[in-house]
């Protein structure tokens, strides 16, 4: 099934309540509303799915900006040196301001993990830093929730060969977007009921964790022992919930984890990655680190090493924690035994934990009246960097540790206790 191959009735079925997904449980989008969205020019035909459900739900408007591997490609194989330290600002500052207008925002996702394999890494930091500063402005927004958002993905020939390198391209694509089609919860004849469903089954999960008020959690486990200290006054979130503007929405489709702000100087310990972290075109396998006092003061792995040395020197905050999540090792993704080489699946088979910017919705009431100068005084972490890679399986224990020390099993082997 290539990008322009015809698609079956079953195929063209669900692609169509993806589109409906991303639209009405991804978004929640509003009358009225306009839509920024971005998207790889291979997944031109769900692009054009969803920007049909868009209006049909009545947005004012739905712009979408594609991105190209080729043109990718290109500037690292012809441009000078200095344009690597150029990002596109105005481009950023235009969607800051269309989301401080009140647009919504969704990304479709499908980038070739190894797109970048070949490439200088130095350029390859360089463009990242570059991009990411001048994203800020419009980040900000989106890590803060203030506006309705989300992301989905479309199976795309090069992530394809990547997860099924084995099978002729056509079937790769076919089985990628069966993988993409089950995970997201589409399969049925109303996947709305289902992620209604899901969606309880989470809260369920933050309600509890909520109720304990849990100072930290330790994780144990092979080449693991690391005690998260949590942010003064965090909050457990996970699933659909309201945006600042008023809007639910589920920021991730698929989701199966729960997630809330680690405390930035309250980390200690060692901890081994139990699956591959693909960043930028590199696969880092084997990432193992040392914190003190909420710092990585040590880091290795087996391959990629030189890349996550570039990503914990972007920033002072890049080498702290924004998020700890918690994700059971028999969740549906994890149960398709792939690595997806896409963190938006893969950190959803296992509990993971993010380098980087804290979200600053996972405090009491949202955060919604703190400044910065009050999320840091609270714990959270600050950084140009976001990324999350896996740390739970089901070798892994975690235990909630209360204010006077009680430790709480929450998970054992990898499984929520109930």
């Amino acid at each position: 099934m290539n990008a322009h191959a015809p698609l079956s009735a079953t195929q063209d079925a669900r692609l169509d309540r993806l589109a409906e997904v991303a639209v009405r449980v991804g978004l929640g989008l509003q009358p009225g509303q306009e839509l920024v969205m971005t998207a790889p020019l291979e997944a031109l035909g769900l692009a054009r799915r969803i920007t049909a459900k868009a209006y049909a739900a009545g947005a004012s408007l739905v712009t979408t900006l594609f991105s190209d591997d080729q043109a990718t490609l290109a500037r690292f194989a012809h441009a000078p040196d200095a344009a690597f330290d150029h990002a596109a600002g105005w481009l950023y500052e235009g969607m800051a301001s269309a989301f401080r207008n009140g647009a919504a925002r969704l990304a479709i996702v499908g980038d070739d993990p190894s797109l970048l394999a070949g490439q200088d890494a130095q350029k390859v930091a360089r463009a990242n830093r570059a991009r990411s500063k001048a994203y800020m402005p419009a980040l900000d927004l989106i890590a803060n929730f203030a506006i309705n958002w989300t992301i989905v993905s479309a199976a795309t020939p090069a992530w394809a060969r990547t997860v099924f390198p084995d099978l002729p391209e056509e079937e790769a694509v076919a089985r990628l977007w069966d993988a993409i089609f089950a995970a997201s919860r589409v399969d049925g004849e109303d996947p709305v009921a289902a992620w209604a469903a899901h969606n309880a089954g989470l809260r369920h999960r933050t309600a509890m964790l909520n109720a304990r008020r849990f100072a930290a959690l330790r994780f144990r486990g092979p080449g693991t022992d690391l005690t998260v200290g949590l942010a003064d006054d965090h909050e457990w979130c996970g699933g659909a919930a309201p945006a600042r503007n008023g809007i639910v929405c589920n920021a991730n489709i698929p989701t199966e984890e729960v997630f809330t702000t680690p405390h930035r100087l309250r980390v200690d310990g060692v901890v081994a990655a139990t699956k591959p972290l693909s960043y930028q075109g590199t696969l880092i396998t084997d990432i193992a680190v040392r914190f003190e006092a909420g710092r990585i003061v040590a880091a290795s792995a087996r391959t990629g090493e030189d890349v996550l040395a570039k990503v914990l020197d972007t920033d002072e905050g890049a080498r702290r924690l924004g998020e700890v999540a918690l994700v059971p090792a028999s969740s549906p993704i994890s149960a398709s035994g792939l690595l997806f080489y896409n963190t938006l699946y893969d950190e959803n088979a296992a509990s993971h934990i993010a380098l980087g910017q804290a979200y600053s919705k996972c405090f009491r009431d949202g955060g919604r009246d703190f400044s910065e100068d009050d999320l840091a005084a609270r714990g959270a972490n600050r950084s140009l960097i976001h990324i999350d890679w896996m740390i739970g399986s089901a070798a892994i224990d975690v235990d909630g540790l209360t204010a006077e020390g009680e430790a709480v099993p929450v998970m054992r082997r990898g499984e929520w206790v109930d």
